[in-house]
């Protein structure tokens, strides 16, 4: 049984620690990524931001992953960023991506967002192909200022 709802400020160790296991498996625990952000041991703080939401799976009442969608700094008012979006290991291939990435776009349009943005790296392979399945296009460059400079990859897609 998988359960998709909000974060609560109990999950903030549970989900870091799931978001730096996954960037650790890929060799993407990088300077410049969420891996060393201290926001990610406060995400249910950090998305109390206006128009933003993140989004907990659970399976079987265990904590699997997470995404969220956030009004990074320097992006246009009609875009958001899909953002933190990391699945462990023993749920992936289980449709827990796509329907926390369904819940990331019905939450971007209801906020009144047109357009959603993310920025992730090459050594995440599976999940480039994830966002493509999802109509993300690439991008030549960054969108405004997230802070993750070792991000490498930029896409984004209309709503």
């Amino acid at each position: 049984m998988i359960t998709i709802r909000k974060i609560r400020k109990q999950d903030n160790a549970t989900i870091a620690a799931i978001i730096r296991g996954c960037l650790t498996e890929f060799n993407a625990d990088k300077p410049g990524t969420v891996y060393y952000d201290e926001s990610t041991d406060h995400l249910y703080e950090l998305f109390n931001t206006p128009l933003s939401t993140y989004f907990i799976a659970e399976s079987e009442g265990k904590t699997v992953g997470g995404a969220g969608i956030f009004p990074s700094d320097g992006l246009p008012q009609d875009t958001c960023e899909l953002v933190k979006m990391y699945i462990l290991p023993e749920a992936r291939q289980s449709g827990i991506g796509a329907t926390l990435m369904n819940e990331c776009l019905v939450a971007a349009k209801q906020n009144g967002y047109n357009k959603i943005y993310l920025e992730t790296l090459p050594e995440l392979k599976r999940a480039i192909s994830v966002y493509e399945k999802f109509n993300f296009t690439h991008l030549e460059r960054p969108l405004g200022n997230t802070g993750h400079h070792g991000c490498t990859v930029w896409m984004s897609r209309v709503l």
